[in-house]
């Protein structure tokens, strides 16, 4: 009898069990964890991160196109720290092993320099906010195809996520304003629907998402987390409609970037138009200068003719002469 039942083992998360007690008949013991009656222990630190990032996320949802500027920033600062976070914290740099402390230090401080860099230099920014759209569309596709096909290499969902993360990269940088806003949309609903995983499942489907990656076996999801991976397009949609609608509707990106340019050519062309309206002054002036002077009258200059100018007494001299011939 106790032949028959296989030992029930845990792997390194404590919320996932390995495939032999799900192979082997472990159905109580998923309904079990499936249930939402189980205690949970929450920590301080990722609780607040999560309720910031979901107010980010809500900005990101319905006012990205709008700021612009600031989402551009964000995206380069989260994807900056998260890729700097996850190399110091899981890798060995220099034959030691960073701290938690330490990785997240460094990873602040590259990400606010990718942050920074993608703010400033907007083909960098609309690149960045097309990687991630690809990336998010490519996790989502890699949980839906686990459940039909197993990869047995880890070159596969790489090349999935890197082949969709360029190809959106690249329609963003040709259509800027539509996959703007698409992506801020998605990547908005995503955040909020992981932060909601967090307060729900500590975090289940992104751990779910990890081990599609890295090709590891895991237990099915349950019925919840379908249902919040399920909220992610529904709030997508959401945001792209209020964002095209309303909050971006007659608004954009060029304009606040080209702001200051713009404001240097009008300064231009008022100085131009002050200086073409002095030129256009400066003959009336001289014209008015060159004006002879009226001759000054004496008494008895009343009874006596005018006298002619030098240049009318000799025209009339010449006259004279070829009247005389």
């Amino acid at each position: 009898m106790e032949s028959d039942l296989s030992p029930f083992i845990l792997t390194s998360d404590p919320r996932h069990y390995n495939l032999q007690s799900v192979e082997s008949g472990g159905e109580e013991i998923l309904q079990s964890h499936c249930s939402l009656e189980l205690e949970r222990h929450y920590d301080l630190i990722p609780s607040i991160v999560c309720a910031l990032c979901c107010f980010f996320g809500i900005i990101y949802n319905f006012f990205g196109y709008r700021c612009f500027k600031a989402i551009m920033f964000l995206s380069g600062l989260l994807f900056g720290s998260a890729v700097i976070f996850l190399l110091c914290y899981k890798e060995r740099i220099l034959d030691t092993q960073l701290s938690l402390e330490v990785s997240a230090g460094i990873a602040l401080g590259i990400g606010v320099l990718c942050g920074l860099v993608t703010m400033l230099v907007r083909s960098v920014g609309l690149f960045m906010t097309g990687l991630l759209l690809g990336l998010l569309l490519a996790s989502a596709t890699l949980i839906v195809m686990e459940q039909f096909y197993h990869p047995h290499t880890v070159w596969v969902p790489i090349g999935f996520l890197m082949g969709l993360a360029m190809l959106f990269a690249v329609l963003t940088l040709q259509w800027q304003k539509l996959f703007t806003v698409i992506s801020t949309a998605a990547f908005g609903a995503a955040i909020m629907v992981v932060c909601v995983d967090y307060f729900i499942e500590l975090l289940t489907l992104a751990h779910y998402l990890y081990d599609r990656i890295r090709v590891a076996r895991s237990e099915p999801l349950c019925w919840y987390s379908w249902v919040i991976l399920g909220v992610w397009p529904v709030l997508s949609i959401l945001g792209i409609v209020v964002q095209w609608r309303i909050t971006a509707e007659g608004f954009s990106h060029t304009d606040v970037i080209l702001s200051h340019r713009q404001k240097r050519l009008q300064l231009l062309r008022i100085r131009q138009q002050e200086v073409k309206k002095r030129q256009s002054s400066v003959p009336q002036d001289s014209s008015c200068r060159r004006k002879a002077n009226p001759p000054k009258r004496y008494t008895g200059d009343i009874l006596a003719p005018p006298q002619d100018s030098p240049r009318d007494f000799l025209q009339g001299q010449v006259k004279e002469e070829r009247g005389e011939s």
